[in-house]
């Protein structure tokens, strides 16, 4: 088994696939995975739809401005924050943490009155103001999915209401990106990468 340090080291975005299907313990692996992650009052806002019908990955990727790799994935898992969730879970989880002690008192306050706050929020603002719980999940499964061989692709470049509306889903779904996910029929290398020193501000 990898490392971290080897997981990240090895991750690449993956557009080309072998047709070979995933076992399904291994997509709930990635799941469980995805579970773990962390959220702000332990919100856990993310909902996932697993997807394999070839018809509807092809108008996944429609939907993705035509990237038709996107169609070619094994699994396609369309990755989406829940704005109820989050609203009903950041108003308990702050209550959660006040009770276990993990906060003290007035910074439980603070997060009480902030989880009330956002009930007022145009529910579309609040979507994208979530997506970042979302996208710590989604790493948590690409990481992963190294374990088992797996290449993964995140894809952001989306029309968010074409796929809101081709599941059906009401305005409380937001999606936040598709996952392609596969055994990767390519191997490209490594991007340039900016040096530590220059990530830091002064």
């Amino acid at each position: 088994m990898l490392t971290t340090k080897e997981a990240i080291e090895r991750r690449r975005s993956i557009r080309k696939y072998r047709p070979d299907p995933i076992p399904d313990e291994h997509i709930r692996e990635l799941l469980e995975a995805a579970r773990l992650a962390p959220s702000g009052c332990n919100a856990q806002p993310w909902r996932f739809k697993i997807v394999k019908e070839a018809d509807v990955k092809v108008r996944l990727a429609e939907a993705a401005y035509h990237q038709d790799f996107i169609s070619r994935a094994p699994v396609v898992i369309v990755c989406c924050a829940d704005r109820r969730r989050y609203l009903d879970g950041s108003v308990s989880g702050a209550r959660n943490l006040e009770r276990m002690g993990g906060v003290e008192e007035r910074l439980a306050a603070v997060l009480k009155k902030r989880a009330d706050a956002l009930k007022t929020i145009d529910p579309r603002e609040l979507g994208p103001r979530i997506a970042v719980h979302v996208a710590i999940a989604i790493e948590h499964m690409v990481l992963r999915a190294l374990d088992y061989g797996l290449g993964s692709c995140w894809i952001r470049l989306i029309d968010e209401l074409k796929i809101r509306a081709l599941f059906g889903w009401n305005d409380d779904i937001f999606v936040v990106a598709l996952l392609a996910i596969g055994y990767p029929a390519e191997s490209p290398a490594a991007r340039s990468r900016r040096k530590p020193d220059d990530l830091l501000i002064d």
